[in-house]
């Protein structure tokens, strides 16, 4: 855990919102001159806290699409079994996140393709790879309702 005060807090919300802002008006925004804001921002980086920058693309805009979140099961629950998974799933472009839990089953996997049947080709596709899927549930998204991408900073860190 590192300890940020409210000005790397700003800096952090800033760049939630506005990844391409320039250093100068960073620094105005958060009152630090540039080369003291810099420096912040260098650590934080350093920290691993900015993992990265990104542009959010409107897919709907740019081809048909289909989102679909499917729960999975895993036949073993070993620890090879586990890691097997994983890194199997690191290997398919259409899986865009995936989450392990706890609770009635194994993992959560955020899958993004171009019809409803590519997305039943990838699922026939893990199944023949034999990555120890077992069981999967598919749940279609029907409409976006909310998906902000910024985190809740203040909330997570008692600001």
């Amino acid at each position: 855990m590192h300890k940020l005060d409210k000005i790397d807090l700003k800096i952090l919300k800033i760049l939630q919102l506005e990844g391409r802002i320039t250093k100068a008006a960073l620094a105005e925004r958060v009152g630090l001159s540039p080369s003291p804001c810099w420096d912040r921002l260098k650590k934080l980086e350093k920290a691993g806290l900015i993992g990265g920058y990104h542009a959010n693309i409107n897919l709907k805009k740019l081809a048909s699409n289909v989102t679909v979140f499917v729960s999975a099961e895993l036949a073993d629950h070993t620890a090879a079994s586990f890691r097997a998974f994983e890194n199997a799933v690191q290997k398919y472009d259409e899986i865009i996140a995936c989450w392990a839990l706890g609770g009635g089953f194994d993992y959560l996997l955020q899958i993004v393709t171009v019809d409803i049947n590519a997305y039943q080709k990838l699922i026939d596709e893990m199944l023949d790879a034999r990555i120890g899927l077992s069981r999967y549930y598919t749940y279609i998204v029907t409409k976006p309702v909310k998906a902000n991408q910024t985190l809740p900073l203040e909330l997570l860190l008692g600001k």
